[in-house]
């Protein structure tokens, strides 16, 4: 037995027929119970007369679909914005907060704390209201300074994750410090950070909904223009069955495209250890 198998074996007991028998039964039932909710749900749907065709009949207009597809362009279009300045943000005063210099670490570790104990909207509104400025240009510098300040502990923790070893084996080597950072911890720090960062994007996706109460017209502000029109007969629940699997489809596809990264990161020839071939020496 390898010593794998002997401490996994120490840290879980492989269950009997018995504990399989009531493990199945324990999955029979919680499928059972949720299947039971799911159907009170719709039925609850059905009996408010929420699938009725009227309340249905807008989303078969093109105004209200080209309204939808303005919405969700809006969305993306705050997203990207705010996703990639968070990502400088972060990466900025993650290099301040590693900085040598005490006076550097200190300010950006006021930053980054300040920014992230602010509430968003507190900060969506004061910069809306007090600055006057766009409301999209208001909600992407919200978002970028609540979700840098995330990252950029999120990188500072990574990189610090990384074993003191491969920090001193490169200044043995003669590196300096930006050398060490970019070509020893950044890429190995990588690695256990992408889960985190991609998280936090995801935060920030959803985030962007928080634009309707500054009228910015995002994907959710569009359907709530759908949602009170009397005209629609409120049409309120079928517009959150709608924009919902709209929301948690684009944060599914976020995730798959940062596991497709991770993955093509670990395929790379890079990121493999290359095997060292030694030769003795032939007798004469």
């Amino acid at each position: 037995m390898t010593a794998g198998t002997e401490s996994a074996s120490a840290l879980y007991d492989i269950p009997g027929p018995r504990a399989l028998a009531r493990h199945r039964r324990y999955a029979w039932i919680t499928g059972a119970l949720l299947l039971a909710a799911a159907g009170f749900v719709v039925y609850k749907l059905v009996d408010t007369g929420q699938f009725s065709v009227v309340k249905w009949r807008p989303f078969a207009y093109k105004g209200i679909q080209r309204l939808l597809l303005t919405g969700l362009a809006n969305t993306l279009k705050a997203f990207g914005w705010a996703a990639l300045a968070s990502l400088v943000f972060g990466v900025v005063f993650a290099a301040g907060r590693l900085s040598d210099h005490r006076a550097v670490r200190w300010a950006s570790g006021l930053v980054v704390e300040f920014f992230r104990a602010m509430p968003l909207l507190v900060m969506i509104f004061f910069i809306f209201i007090a600055l006057r400025l766009d409301p999209m240009l208001s909600l992407v510098i919200g978002l970028t300074l609540y979700n840098g300040s995330v990252l950029a502990e999120v990188f500072r923790s990574g990189v610090n994750a990384v074993p003191r070893g491969q920090r001193e084996a490169g200044y043995a080597l003669g590196m300096r410090k930006t050398q060490v950072m970019t070509y020893v911890l950044v890429p190995q720090a990588a690695r256990s950070m992408l889960p985190a960062i991609v998280s936090q994007l995801v935060v920030a996706l959803k985030d962007t909904s928080l634009g309707y109460l500054i009228t910015y017209q995002e994907f959710l502000y569009s359907g709530k223009l759908i949602a009170t029109n009397l005209d629609y007969d409120l049409p309120f629940i079928p517009v959150v069955m709608v924009i919902a699997p709209v929301y948690i489809g684009m944060c599914m596809l976020l995730s798959w495209c940062a596991g497709r990264l991770a993955r093509l990161e670990r395929r790379s020839p890079r990121s493999k250890a290359v095997p060292v071939r030694t030769e003795l020496p032939q007798e004469i």
